[in-house]
């Protein structure tokens, strides 16, 4: 186990935040009724009273930050710091009984995450960063380690390979008119398995994944996973290779190293 990271008051707020909606995820936990946004997509009361309670907490500790939220409109996203909350990533695990989900957030300084946390209150782990300090990793048993991405997959042939799911892909476009070649990249990588959402860059970040990829993104989404991969020493980008504003980034690769995400993205572009 390695010597615990000195945190900064933002950070220990951020766990703070994690382990209150905690609280109110875990006793809804395959205890819950589920209902449909406006877009299809599956919403619990678990996720609103999460996200509620992190908004009040933040408002009362910090009432200048501003705050963006998967359930909720936002509240002055240009300021100079504000907090990104995901509630429940993975409410479709969440609502099947699976512990595959987690909470997100992080904090942006000029619209550039400084710290992510990814707690997975079902699995009792969490995945954590900032900037300049480390990826660590939080066992159900209480025992910190710092972590890091694997070594030595540099092609698909030769990685482990996870995916959320099939939607905006070759095999259920919808809609798109140059979906991604996911079944391409099935069929070649040496393992793969659908992990699903926020778990799997977290396992990526932790050496278990070689890359994952989600096919569609959020900013709530993304934000609290960009600093975990990096301080973690993992590459990210959207699967045109952008690097520039991975928050609004509307799909994500992460991975182990420059090589292996180049040939994951060749793949996927059908190159």
């Amino acid at each position: 186990m390695s010597d615990t990271p000195n945190l900064s008051p933002y950070l220990q707020f951020a766990l703070e935040l994690a382990g209150t909606a905690a609280q109110e995820i875990i006793p809804r936990f395959q205890n819950t009724d589920v209902h449909s946004k406006a877009d299809g997509s599956p919403v619990t009361e678990a996720d609103t009273e999460a996200e509620r309670v992190m908004r009040e907490l933040i408002q009362m500790r910090y009432p200048d930050h501003g705050i963006m939220g998967e359930e909720q409109d936002d509240v002055n996203p240009d300021a100079e710091w504000c907090w990104v909350l995901d509630p429940i990533d993975g409410t479709s695990s969440f609502a099947l009984g699976l512990p595959t989900f987690g909470t997100l957030i992080a904090l942006l300084r000029n619209g550039h995450p400084i710290l992510g946390v990814i707690n997975m209150p079902g699995l009792k782990e969490t995945v954590y960063a900032e900037l300049g300090s480390g990826c660590w990793y939080l066992n159900r048993l209480g025992d910190l380690e710092q972590v890091s991405v694997s070594s030595g997959a540099d092609t698909v042939e030769a990685a482990y390979i996870s995916s959320t799911g099939l939607y905006n892909t070759d095999v259920d476009p919808r809609g798109e008119s140059e979906p991604p070649a996911m079944s391409a990249l099935i069929q070649r990588a040496r393992k793969f398995r659908f992990v699903g959402d926020c778990v799997q860059h977290a396992w990526v970040a932790r050496g278990l994944l070689d890359a994952a990829y989600d096919p569609k993104m959020n900013p709530w989404d993304n934000a609290a996973i960009i600093p975990c991969i990096l301080e973690a020493g993992g590459t990210l980008s959207d699967i045109d290779g952008n690097t520039d504003d991975l928050v609004h980034a509307p799909n994500l690769v992460s991975s182990a190293n420059p090589a292996l995400q180049q040939d994951i993205l060749n793949v996927l572009k059908g190159n």
